[in-house]
């Protein structure tokens, strides 16, 4: 959302309590917390500058593609000054706690903010955010009642119609590696085997092409994370809108486990320099306060229960989001990269 202004979301005096929890007095006036992200949403910096008016901790940002700056963590080793890595897809915060780049911290307010299975269980990464990956479904051509769950789209009767970005994102990725988790690596393989024989036009684009090929007629259904269609429905262009308008959303599995969630979250770097204000940053993120700012300016679901959804995702309704521990889903990362290949899922 262009021009949010958080000052009108967020109550300095709530954030001044929530950030200065577990300080250390006054000695953080030349404070600094360096951070790597993945993340590049102007909600997040001013969250940072929010941070650093109510704790003195200035938060210094670099950021670039999630695979890069692993990459960097790695080079730099012991000599790191980054503190905390901020990356979406668990299965990449999977990858960064594999090869040792993050090490484990836990806080009483780190887990009261973030459900278990929205965090790593040896505490080497928190969500921050959750994103639904949903089926959205062109409103004149399909009756929602058609639809059910992922596994449903790889019936015949869909051939020719459903449209899904590359093997190579990690979304999809992840998506597997939980219906791996669900029903199995020989019932997954079938699966993704339907949903290429089912292709509308072979994987091109990213969510934001498929939400679009959907309402121009190239197919009738997408799988798609929910924020991208947030941000069409909201956007400055008047064309984005009309066509995020001719779609609608509907939520998997409801009937059983549950619509596949991920998150976008952080851990602590392995070498930070500066790990009490690190673990102060990462607090201050899961609070209500900067919860709320990141559910309305990009769209995206809540960590933290019982804060309030943007007005767009309420409009969706609630549903039933499967709970598997996120970590499986960087566990059967290659797993699930060897499915794709095998049933020719490019």
């Amino acid at each position: 959302m262009s021009g949010l202004r958080l000052a009108t979301a967020i109550s300095l005096s709530a954030l001044a309590v929530s950030a200065c929890m577990g300080g250390d007095g006054d000695n953080t006036t030349q404070a600094v917390v360096n951070v790597y992200s993945h993340r590049h949403y102007e909600a997040d910096q001013e969250l940072f500058r929010y941070f650093t008016e109510m704790t003195g901790i200035q938060v210094n940002v670099q950021t670039a593609s999630a695979d890069e700056l692993i990459t960097r963590l790695e080079t730099e080793g012991a000599s790191t000054s980054v503190d905390v890595l901020i990356t979406v897809d668990a299965g990449r915060l999977h990858r960064a706690k594999e090869r040792g780049l993050l090490q484990s911290v836990s806080t009483a307010t780190l887990d009261a903010n973030v459900p278990s299975h929205l965090r790593d269980p040896d505490g080497f990464w928190y969500g921050l955010t959750q994103r639904g990956r949903v089926i959205v479904y062109a409103t004149d051509r399909v009756d929602p009642s058609e639809l059910s769950s992922y596994e449903d789209l790889a019936d015949p009767r869909w051939k020719g119609r459903v449209l899904v970005r590359s093997s190579e994102n990690i979304y999809n990725q992840s998506l597997l590696a939980s219906i791996i988790a669900a029903n199995g690596e020989e019932a997954a393989e079938r699966w993704a085997e339907g949903i290429v024989a089912n292709l509308a036009r072979a994987p091109q684009g990213g969510d934001t092409d498929q939400i679009k090929d959907v309402a121009a007629g190239v197919g009738d259904v997408a799988i798609v994370n929910t924020y991208y269609l947030g941000r069409l429905l909201n956007a400055d262009e008047a064309a984005d809108r009309h066509l995020a308008d001719k779609v609608g959303v509907f939520f998997p599995n409801q009937a059983d486990r549950g619509t596949h969630v991920n998150v976008s979250g952080a851990g602590i770097t392995a070498y930070s320099p500066n790990r009490e204000n690190a673990i102060r940053l990462l607090e201050f993120l899961t609070e209500t306060k900067a919860q709320s700012v990141f559910a309305e300016a990009n769209f995206e679901y809540p960590v933290k229960p019982g804060i309030e959804w943007a007005a767009t995702l309420s409009g969706w309704g609630e549903f039933v989001a499967d709970t598997l521990n996120l970590s499986t889903l960087g566990a059967l990362n290659a797993q699930a990269v060897m499915v794709f290949d095998r049933a020719g899922w490019r």
